[in-house]
């Protein structure tokens, strides 16, 4: 959940793994600023002293531009930036970090298959 009023960032001594972020239009722009990471954060080296503005733009019907630029002069002495066209995409779409279970899940459920017949078969719980 990002915020788009006008309301500030938490006070600077509160810190969040991911930060405080707060959201803005600029045109047809989504503007998104994050700051007040902790110091377990790391992106790059960079901790609590990570500045992240994010710039979100709809070019055409199937392209999302992404932008952001980071800074933390600890780490960088300038602030530094990249954009990625994001294209539509029609097929499904997976969150990254648990994508293992969409296709570990499978395998999963073909081994106790597996051992299920081997318990008909024979009538004990070994696998074989």
């Amino acid at each position: 959940m990002i915020p788009l009023d006008v309301r500030p960032h938490v006070h600077r001594n509160i810190r969040q793994w991911q930060g405080d972020a707060r959201g803005r239009w600029d045109g047809d722009t989504l503007v998104v600023e994050t700051t007040n990471f902790t110091d377990q954060t790391n992106f790059r080296g960079s901790r609590e002293d990570l500045h992240l503005i994010e710039r979100f733009t709809r070019v055409d019907a199937d392209t999302l531009l992404y932008e952001f630029t980071v800074e933390d002069s600890t780490v960088w002495q300038q602030p530094w930036s990249a954009m990625v066209p994001m294209i539509r995409n029609t097929e499904r779409m997976y969150e990254y970090a648990c994508h293992e279970g969409n296709y570990g899940m499978t395998n999963l459920l073909n081994g106790a298959r597996v051992q299920e017949r081997a318990v008909h078969v024979s009538g004990t719980t070994e696998s074989r």
